[in-house]
């Protein structure tokens, strides 16, 4: 148990003094503040119109109610979720690559396993934060635009919408730890993301993206209308993706350095 707080310690240092924290909560402080602005065009489109700010396409996006908001957060955290949490595990997992430290942390007197479940914590951790950031943020944003029809039953329904995307896509992130292991760097993780990102809007565009799993948190968030319409096959194929994820990469550690 000391070696893993140790080890937790130390990913949760480098995460703190590291500038990819920063780029990160950027990007997600962005989208949920865009969020905000197209339901203010959307609750006011008249206004918007005589403004000069796009008021009939913001019609595209629905209505300017709280459910609809708390659907295009759960949107922002599945699509945009995909690659930060994507960019995190790639960044916690492939930095020991990049800057050459992989064979200090295998010399290391501490099993392998401790170091690689530190790893797969702190970004859970990291992404769990990320996403109650922009949570808090759109929350904020809501109550500035004054968004109707808040009720406990739709604060309720809302939160288990972004908590259940939420879990969704962070079981996505362990085959980008491999990746990183196996391509021993940014570039191979990375470009499975965007890889991935690009075959789900492909594919949930021909009407089987309940079938692949990089396209089910978007799905479930609401994208195609419909709220968390999704049989459990799906949901255990994303399930199934997490378990491969962590274990191939448990594998990598213990076995790499053998060859």
């Amino acid at each position: 148990m000391r070696h893993f707080t140790a080890a937790l310690d130390a990913e949760n240092i480098k995460i703190r003094k590291s500038k990819m924290i920063w780029i990160t909560l950027a990007i997600f402080t962005l989208a949920p503040l865009m969020g905000g602005f197209f339901m203010f065009v959307l609750k006011d489109p008249e206004l918007a119109r005589s403004s000069g700010l796009l008021g009939d396409k913001a019609q595209l996006l629905g209505e300017a109610t709280w459910p609809a908001f708390f659907s295009l957060l759960a949107q922002i955290i599945a699509v945009g979720g995909i690659i930060v949490f994507g960019f995190v595990t790639s960044w916690v997992f492939g930095r020991e690559y990049a800057d050459r430290t992989i064979k200090d942390l295998l010399s290391l007197p501490v099993h392998r396993t401790l170091i690689v479940i530190a790893k797969f914590v702190t970004v859970l951790v990291t992404c769990l934060l990320l996403s109650l950031y922009v949570i808090a943020i759109g929350m904020l944003a809501g109550m500035v635009v004054g968004l109707p029809d808040w009720s406990y039953a739709t604060a309720v329904d809302g939160f288990y919408l972004l908590a259940s995307t939420t879990a969704l896509t962070l079981a996505l992130s362990p085959p980008v730890a491999f990746f990183a292991c196996y391509g021993k760097g940014f570039l191979a993780p990375v470009g499975f993301v965007i890889f991935m990102v690009v075959c789900a809007q492909i594919i949930a565009a021909i009407g089987y993206g309940e079938y692949f799993p990089w396209a089910v948190p978007a799905l479930f968030s609401g994208m195609t209308g419909i709220e968390g319409g999704l049989e459990s096959s799906s949901l255990l194929l994303v399930l199934l993706v997490g378990v491969v994820g962590f274990s191939t990469t448990l594998v990598w550690w213990l076995f790499a350095d053998q060859y």
